[in-house]
């Protein structure tokens, strides 16, 4: 018998600042977060615009921060039992250094060799500072995302299966998903999932390098003059557990995850199928895992991209049929940006706010809509709603799909 998961405590961090209260003041107010990047040189790109919240520090601090604040709100003891799943593409300012030093004249780069990125004795290695888990032969391990799951388990005290996942814009949602398996069928009694980005110079080059980002300095998902996304800052953390161990412990449900869904459509590398497939077999999923409820709101991937938001529009039409027209539906990068891997849990715990408030996140800078994009997108102004049961999708390169069904508790 499949059992129910609850979700008893959450951290959230974004370019507003951290803690529930930071979200509901930017993201709930419509209040677009983007302006210069300062933490590297902008100027070969086409936009040096991100919503960041200052300078970038370490992801197993910011991992550990917000997933500190999970654990404490859930009342859940150091050494206690627990998954721990992170959504992570790793550290990439290891990443960086590791291929800027192979790149190096008579600098061959390798991990263990003398002055190498990572090895014992280079500058900002891992090892040097003493993080833990930080020293094998020297490897640059902070690129090794198995390492991020590690540290943070680690740093929380936890004991349990410590899983990554790199599934790109659905990596924390697929650490969601997975820990949501785990304890539905009794593998797990508890979960800590995670997930963290921080807008840095490698990914910013690779969007911009696709056209994929705003010429405007504005991310207008649904809307006709829309030209294109943002990159944010990003970082979440929930505590995820069966109903039996949160009564048993006394912990109290903020709500309850009653469907998931994963699903690829194989269309291309790098474009969702035009009629949304791939988002409506996830859904699908999702909802009939559910039973099937009435859906009051949809936090959209809504990446103000040409191609993304009339496939979503169209797969929305498919998955909700003749209650698409009067159902709320969001994208809130409209005003965090594009968490990449943070997007899915980011997004899971805005939605658990929206549920717990009774208020709608707007798609902040919205003018006109696309004639191809026809729902209630709550442009620009956030509004009460009685919310029962939500939906949030997120969506990936390579054709893969997640969506999560959340419950008021």
């Amino acid at each position: 018998m499949s059992r129910e998961v609850l979700l008893t405590g959450f951290g959230v961090r974004t370019a507003f600042g951290t803690g529930a209260d930071a979200v509901r003041a930017g993201v709930f107010d419509g209040r677009p977060a983007f302006a210069p990047i300062t933490r590297f040189d902008t100027g070969p790109y086409r936009t040096g615009l991100a919503a960041t919240g200052g300078p970038a520090a370490p992801l197993r601090e910011v991992l550990a921060e917000v997933a500190g604040s999970a654990v404490a709100m859930a009342g859940l003891p150091t050494g206690a039992e627990a998954a721990v799943l992170v959504g992570t593409a790793g550290d990439f300012t290891g990443l960086t250094r590791f291929w800027r030093a192979a790149d190096a004249p008579g600098g061959s780069g390798a991990p263990g060799s003398p002055g190498a990125p990572g090895s014992p004795g280079a500058p900002d290695s891992p090892g040097s500072s003493g993080s833990p888990g930080a020293v094998d032969s020297g490897g640059a391990v902070e690129t090794v995302p198995a390492w991020q799951a590690e540290a943070l388990a680690d740093a929380l005290g936890l004991r349990g299966p410590r899983l990554a996942f790199t599934s790109a814009c659905v990596a924390s949602a697929t650490a969601i998903t997975h820990a949501c398996r785990l304890i539905a069928s009794g593998r797990a009694d508890t979960a800590v999932c995670a997930g963290a980005y921080l807008v840095e110079e490698e990914n910013l080059a690779k969007f911009d390098s696709g056209f994929a980002l705003s010429r405007d300095g504005m991310v207008r998902p649904f809307c006709a003059d829309r030209s294109g996304l943002l990159l944010g800052d990003g970082a979440a953390a929930v505590v995820l557990e069966s109903a039996e161990s949160a009564r048993r412990r006394g912990a109290r449900a903020l709500g309850a995850l009653t469907g998931w869904g994963a699903a690829g459509d194989a269309h291309h590398v790098a474009r969702p199928h035009p009629d949304g497939a791939g988002l409506v077999m996830a859904a699908s999923r999702a909802l009939r895992r559910a039973g099937g409820p009435r859906i009051d709101y949809v936090n959209a991937h809504g990446t103000a991209t040409r191609y993304n938001d009339p496939a979503e529009t169209r797969g929305l039409h498919t998955l909700l049929g003749a209650a698409a027209a009067r159902t709320p539906v969001s994208s809130t990068k409209s005003t965090t940006g594009h968490l990449l891997e943070a997007s899915g849990v980011v997004e899971l715990v805005i939605t658990l706010l929206a549920l717990r408030d009774g208020v709608l996140p707007p798609t902040a800078g919205f003018t006109e809509p696309d004639p191809h994009c026809d729902l209630d997108y709550v442009p620009n102004r956030p509004h009460k709603a009685e919310l029962r049961c939500a939906l949030t999708v997120n969506a990936a390169f390579g054709g893969a799909n997640t969506a999560l069904v959340l419950e008021r508790a």
